[in-house]
């Protein structure tokens, strides 16, 4: 086979792919912002991150810091270019673009992220100015996946302050890969489609003692081994006291509504519509978002008492519901 091989390529899309090792693909680009109190508590207050370090300058000095120390997950935060950037890109290509261009062109067309690692060299402070650029660190040889063919590109990106000192390096690694075709069906009657089913929740090892739970018609709340603090939804470490250890106890299964919306769509066939999701407040404090049933969403009030009642959705999922509460006789 000589000029192209069959999957399409040039004879020298292989030296071309290898040259872009070590090459920049965005240049160094500073934040639009410096580091800055308002931005640090409106991140904390979204990730629910209590610890006082970054919102209180005496308790972060009491730890032996200068000040208010932004959280070490935010450093992407400083540099994402923002919404109008987003919308209406400037003019011009980078590196990127010509390295997407050279993947599709060997038909590595479809992209998923595989793993992210970061390494943190200092906290930030508010003042500091972050800078970042990203290079190609490696493109692997083909490989075969259960996605499809595909190569792993690693590309390092590294994030600098004012004075160009690094304060943090991530590791960045997607799969490009060629899809799978799909085999063509045969020619056959259409059966009637089984019932549609709820889409399944994400187990893990943090959370999975709540389903195991629900499967025996018992609410279960995380609670800290260590203050006694509840928390929902689950989660490895204490947000009060950052203990690791935890155990369960079982909700009385009362509460009244905190908020709620009425969803029309997008329609699942495994729900019906409208279809009220509610934030329920339990009785023991914490808060988890479920379905309300038994009532009309013109009868829904914020505030409104209910009571659990379970769902067995199919054999193998039982989630809780809420209902009204019954009101007492006078």
């Amino acid at each position: 086979m000589t000029g192209r091989e069959d999957t399409g390529r040039d004879a020298g899309y292989e030296e071309r792919l290898r040259a872009f090792t070590g090459r920049e693909l965005r240049p160094l680009t500073p934040a639009q912002d410096p580091v800055n109190q308002p931005m640090i508590r409106h991140w904390t207050e979204a990730m629910g991150d209590t610890n006082p370090v970054h919102t209180d300058a005496g308790a972060a000095r009491a730890t032996g810091r200068g000040g208010v120390v932004a959280p070490a997950s935010m450093i992407q935060a400083w540099t994402m270019r923002g919404y109008a950037a987003t919308v209406s890109p400037p003019a011009g290509r980078d590196g990127f673009d010509e390295l997407v261009d050279l993947l599709d062109e060997g038909g590595y067309t479809s992209v998923v992220a595989t793993d992210s690692e970061f390494t943190f060299l200092r906290e930030l402070e508010p003042g500091d100015h972050v800078a970042v650029r990203e290079t190609v660190e490696s493109i692997s040889a083909e490989k075969r996946t259960g996605l499809g063919t595909g190569r792993f590109v690693t590309t390092l990106k590294t994030y600098t302050d004012q004075h160009g000192e690094t304060v943090a390096t991530q590791r960045w690694r997607t799969l490009r890969f060629r899809p799978a075709p799909a085999p063509a069906p045969e020619p056959q009657a259409e059966p009637d489609p089984p019932p549609a089913l709820r889409p399944r929740p994400a187990i893990n090892r943090d959370n999975a003692f709540f389903f195991d739970g629900a499967r025996q018609h018992r609410l279960l709340v995380q609670r800290c081994a260590a203050c006694s603090a509840l928390r929902h939804p689950p989660g490895p470490c204490c947000p009060e006291c950052n203990s690791l250890e935890w155990d369960t106890v079982e909700a009385s299964g009362h509460g009244h509504v905190y908020s709620y919306v009425v969803n029309h769509h997008p329609r699942h066939p495994a729900f019906d519509f409208p279809l009220l999701v509610a934030v329920v407040e339990l009785a023991e404090g914490t808060r988890l978002i479920t379905n309300l049933t038994g009532v009309a969403p013109d009868d829904v009030a914020i505030g409104m008492p209910v009571v659990l009642d379970w769902l067995d959705a199919d054999p193998d999922l039982t989630l809780p519901v809420f209902r009204p509460a019954p009101t007492e006789a006078p």
